[in-house]
């Protein structure tokens, strides 16, 4: 039996159009059924370029359009977000943190239950600290956890607190996972993601314009998120793992890790080097595509 995206929300079936305000998309403008309909694999990432870089990637590797092609940004309309697609790939761009993308998440998933789309498949793909990997490491997230190391997401909801799990699909990493190993080309592993909300004291670092604690506490923070299973930290995932379960979607997690925050807080790569570990990423999920389209 075909798996289609299921909403959370019976009062959108009283709605008779759904704008989706941050796509400029909109039910009664757009055919979301003909322009979304054959869509079975979702790749988010924070920037547009990156998103815009991926799309075109995907396409040379699955043999549709012709080099050199340019790909339209559907949601033009707006500056928040991108949009590319090409075949049966989304490419969705969601800016930085949890409140960003929520709210493509929310527009997103609405998107692909109008387009009636089945059996969907939604990435992240990404940057991120690593915590005792070498930096160009690749980490398929096996839980999002908190700041305290929890595997869960805690949201005000009308005044009240609530608590969902992040928890995200262990046989699509476990697939991921066999994907790397047949490219060999980077070290992968399986780990905890630590989502934070806040990039410089929220993930110890020293370097912000506010930090009121020494190094020792930070290092032995890491440390403890070290023991505990974090392999990396960014600030997505949490909110990512929670609306992909509650929306019944298949979703994973993929970041590339661009420094050891146990060697320091600054990214001082190359931008040629940066470069390479980026399309790390994209280089595993197009692969993953491409043998799920059967064209490996």
């Amino acid at each position: 039996r075909e798996n289609f995206i299921h909403l959370c929300n019976p009062h959108l079936e009283k709605m008779k159009e759904d704008i989706l305000y941050h796509f400029a998309l909109g039910t009664s403008t757009h055919d979301f059924p003909t322009l979304f309909g054959d869509v079975k694999f979702v790749c988010v990432g924070g920037s547009p370029s990156r998103m815009k870089a991926f799309i075109t990637y995907i396409a040379e590797e699955l043999g549709l359009g012709s080099p050199g092609c340019d790909y339209p940004n559907i949601c033009a309309g707006t500056d928040r977000y991108a949009m590319y697609k090409v075949g049966p790939v989304l490419s969705v761009s969601h800016g930085m943190g949890i409140p960003s993308i929520s709210i493509m998440l929310h527009e997103l998933i609405k998107l692909l239950y109008h387009a009636k789309c089945s059996d969907i498949t939604i990435i992240r793909i990404g940057t991120s600290g690593g915590i005792g990997l070498e930096p160009g490491s690749v980490v398929i997230t096996r839980q999002s956890v908190d700041a305290t190391f929890k595997p869960q997401l805690e949201q005000v909801v009308l005044g009240k607190r609530v608590i969902r799990s992040t928890n995200l699909d262990e046989q699509l990493a476990k697939e991921l996972m066999q994907c790397s190993e047949e490219i060999g080309q980077f070290n992968t592993v399986i780990g905890n993601t630590m989502c934070t909300l806040d990039f410089y004291e929220g993930q110890g670092r020293l370097d912000g314009a506010i930090c009121l604690y020494d190094e020792e506490e930070k290092l032995q923070y890491l440390k403890n998120a070290y023991e505990s299973g974090v392999r990396n930290i960014e600030m997505e995932s949490s909110v990512f793992a929670t609306m992909c379960n509650l929306s019944r979607v298949r979703a994973a997690v993929v970041c590339v890790t661009l420094l050891n925050r146990l060697e320091g807080d600054q990214i001082n790569s190359s931008h040629d080097v940066l470069a390479e570990y980026q399309q790390r990423p994209q280089k595993l999920v197009g692969y993953f595509i491409k043998k799920s389209l059967g064209k490996v």
